[in-house]
């Protein structure tokens, strides 16, 4: 299973970017392999539509289960939309995530965490 963690760096060292749309990396990592593949996120710069923006992205890459911190309403949308499950809350290094997720400690996000606009500024 192919998941995505936010990040703020681009190895699995790096602790858990607290901003979906606006995460400094998106890191997809295979959950049985440790195999994974940061990319900066092309969508820190926007103006608006950062979370509909990386949402879509995640649907283009597959993605069916994203880790974060928080998610807003735009983004929360796009990815159920694209039937990606959210996990929000997450913290500590990518790597602690992936571990505690595959042994269930996270609950799936039941909506967004945060409001419209969290990540700017």
């Amino acid at each position: 299973m192919t998941i995505c963690i936010t990040s703020t760096g681009d190895t699995l060292d790096h602790e858990v970017d607290p901003h979906f749309g606006r995460s400094t990396y998106f890191i997809f990592v295979d959950t049985e392999t440790l195999e994974h593949e940061a990319i900066p996120n092309p969508n820190t710069e926007l103006g608006g539509g950062a979370g509909i923006q990386s949402g879509q992205l995640m649907s283009s890459r597959g993605v069916d289960t994203v880790l974060t911190g928080n998610v807003g309403p735009n983004a929360y949308r796009t990815l159920q939309a694209a039937g990606v499950r959210v996990y929000t809350g997450v913290y500590g290094t990518v790597q602690e995530a992936v571990r505690r997720f595959k042994k269930g400690e996270f609950p799936s996000a039941e909506g967004p965490s945060v409001g419209s606009k969290f990540g700017m500024g």
